[in-house]
């Protein structure tokens, strides 16, 4: 990747269904494409010009809300991958606020409102990814958590350069 490489925000999760979903995604996402950990994106691309705004912007909101109530509440299909579906009215909420900081420094992916995620299996054939779908649907329980802050990236085109975390209160 050459220039200035672009800032990418997280919802941070909990070590519990951290380490659940990291270990499916290691399990079934091509290992030669699979440079991260689960993970819930919230903006894609920021400017590196924005640095400040956005350090501020994410200050304020883990200074300002409790940690974001949370549900995996469904298998979700990528097409030619695989999510857990993510229910979170708080955390929608708290990425509408910042999405309106960042009028202006969004992309059109990232302006919309998004279907909050964590894939597990992305870049696979239409085949597998309905396989996978299948056997998890048979075991798929629902699981309760709460987002424990929020994480800065930069994307250097493979594995993401962790900047910085902040916690939500409570």
């Amino acid at each position: 990747m050459t220039g200035p490489a672009p800032f990418i925000i997280t919802a941070q999760l909990p070590p519990d269904i951290h380490s659940w979903a990291t270990g499916l995604r290691r399990e079934h996402f091509p290992p030669e494409r699979n440079h991260l950990d689960a993970h819930v994106t919230l903006f894609h691309i920021l400017p590196p010009s924005a640095e400040t705004e956005i350090r501020d912007a994410l200050a304020y909101c883990a200074k300002t809300y409790r940690k974001p109530e949370a549900q995996v509440e469904d298998i979700m299909s990528l097409g030619k991958g695989t999510a857990f579906k993510v229910f979170s009215h708080d955390m929608q909420v708290i990425r509408a606020e910042l999405a309106d900081r960042f009028h202006g420094l969004l992309t059109d992916q990232d302006a919309h409102t998004p279907r909050l995620h964590i894939t597990i299996q992305n870049k696979v054939t239409l085949k597998e990814a309905r396989a996978l779908q299948a056997e998890l649907q048979s075991t798929f329980i629902q699981r309760n958590f709460a987002f424990l802050g929020l994480s800065l990236h930069i994307y250097r085109g493979g594995p993401w350069e962790f900047v910085k975390s902040w916690s939500f209160r409570g």
